[in-house]
Formats: structure tokens, sequence, C-alpha cells
């Protein structure tokens, strides 16, 4: 992809070595959050790590390029469905089982993908709105500049 703002950022060394690396980090925090309940992990580390890759590229390429590529506002807007369905789910329970967030689908085969009832799709939930949130703040951290006088 072509940058518009070459001169922000880092050196061009930095920006060589965050375009083999931005990826994997992704894909690990990928990795984390959907075997979340199978083994150590889930929706917020991985959406830590997600959120990392993030700021790992707005680093080494400046907060415009990551802006351009991917709109605060949609960032917003993710988060605050993360919020919003961590609710929906925690009101399905309580109206189907009568307790929040009780698990309403079934539990599935031990030690599969598909083996921890409303889990998998919490930890999505989790990850979203915990990626989200953890860029934003290091997104206004970043963009906030003292005025003068």
């Amino acid at each position: 992809m072509h940058n518009k703002y070459p001169n922000e950022g880092m050196s061009l060394i930095v920006k060589t070595i965050t375009r083999f690396t931005v990826w994997l980090i992704f894909l690990f925090g990928l990795y984390i959050f959907i075997h979340g309940h199978l083994s150590p992990g889930g929706g917020f580390a991985g959406g830590v790590i997600m959120a990392l890759s993030y700021v790992h590229l707005t680093l080494a390429f400046g907060k415009n390029y990551v802006n351009e590529r991917m709109k605060i506002a949609t960032m917003h807007n993710l988060e605050a469905l993360g919020g919003i369905l961590f609710i929906v789910i925690g009101l399905i329970g309580l109206y189907s089982l009568g307790h929040f967030l009780q698990n309403f689908m079934g539990k599935g085969t031990l030690y599969h993908i598909i083996s921890a009832g409303y889990i998998p799709v919490f930890n999505l939930i989790i990850c979203v709105k915990v990626g989200m949130g953890l860029y934003l703040v290091f997104y206004y951290l970043a963009s906030y500049q003292r005025k003068e006088g």
C-alpha cells in the first residue's frame, strides 16, 4: 500500500521490519483468542495483543497512516458494539435460564473448537471490545497536545 505520509513515524528500517512483524503479532492475538477456551488466553489477552499490533503500526508509520486504513469512528463503533453485545448475551442468559450470562448454548464436545457453549462467542466480543478500547486509549494519548499559554 502506498504511504501518503512518508515523513511521519520512524525510520525506513523500522517501517520495513514492521511490515513483516505486525501481521505476526496480529495473527498471534487471533490465535490466542480463538483457542482461549482450550488453553490459557481468551478474548482479553487476544484483544490486548491485537491492539498492540495497531500500536506497533502507529509507532512505525504514524497515526495518520493507521487512521487512513481504519477510521477512528469505526473503532469507536466496534468498541461500543462489543459492549452492547456483552449486555445482550447476558440478558439472553437471564431471560432463557434465569441468570445473567448463563450459558444458553450447548456445551459441544470436549477439546474441540466448538466445545464451550457461548464462551468462544463471548471471547470474540471481549476481544473486539478490549482491542478497540486499548488502541483508542493509546491513540488519544498519542494525539494529545498541550496548549501553549
